[in-house]
């Protein structure tokens, strides 16, 4: 959405801090032990807190108030009593809401207890490609320039990208134009990221995989030559300068 007045800023400011909380208290009820269905139920607890209801709940009918993907699940895991959280797992919290009309997302990828399995070097290459495509992000940059930027790092990196996975425009509901914000480039696509819109920019940087599968469930996704996905993401308002990270409080950067 474009903001021009300061109640849609201060709307799109509450509902990311939701989101941005929600995110940060789930990350730390983590534990080896609970199950996905068990975190999830924790953080749509939050949600209904602060009067906010669930983005892929309400949307999509998705069966879970938040996404919890584990180890090879690249997104959309589902929520499940029998999926139970170990050490060394890698996981993917992705938590997006609605309040009084406004809409955010943000998400974050990270070892539960030791890494056992050495996936930190593709969860900082995650954050920090993501930190680097925000602070380059202004009015007038091409969308294309910012793709290009993400999969040169991640190859830089030694990861790959998933080409079928993208960051939105966000806002007045969950996914608004600019549909395709890309973690690599098409040179065809000219749009540019225009001062004062919302958009949500996240990672999706893979270990083997370029592509993300449908399971037969209808939601999970899971990389084409499987491997492991980490995902980061934040809801940012475009400026002329550096943008305003508005699920800043969510600490994925920390």
């Amino acid at each position: 959405m474009s903001i021009s007045t300061e109640a849609e800023l201060n709307g799109m400011k509450k509902i990311s801090e939701v989101v941005a909380i929600t995110l940060k208290l789930m990350r730390a009820f983590t534990k080896p032990g609970i199950s996905t269905k068990e975190l999830d139920d924790y953080g749509g607890e939050i949600l209904k807190s602060y009067g906010a209801k669930s983005a892929p709940f309400e949307t999509y009918g998705f069966p879970g108030y938040t996404c919890v993907s584990v180890n090879n699940e690249a997104a959309h895991g589902i929520p499940s009593e029998n999926k139970i959280l170990k050490e060394g797992d890698l996981i993917n919290i992705d938590v997006s809401a609605e309040l009084n009309g406004f809409w955010a997302d943000n998400g974050g990828s990270f070892i539960i207890g030791k890494d056992l399995n050495n996936h930190q070097p593709l969860v900082d290459a995650s954050k920090n490609i993501l930190q680097k495509a925000i602070s380059q992000i202004k009015g007038g940059v091409k969308i294309a320039d910012i793709g290009y930027l993400m999969e040169t790092e991640a190859k830089n990196s030694g990861f790959k990208v998933i080409r079928n996975l993208a960051g939105h425009g966000v806002g007045r509901s969950l996914h608004e134009k600019p549909e395709n914000i890309l973690n690599y480039r098409i040179k065809s696509n000219r749009e540019r990221f225009k001062k004062n819109t919302t958009v949500a920019i996240e990672t999706f940087i893979a270990t083997k995989s370029t592509i993300a599968v449908e399971q037969n469930d209808g939601w999970t996704l899971i990389g084409n030559k499987g491997g492991y996905v980490t995902q980061h993401e934040h809801t940012i308002m475009v400026t002329d300068g550096l943008p305003l990270i508005l699920t800043a409080a969510n600490e994925i950067w920390n």
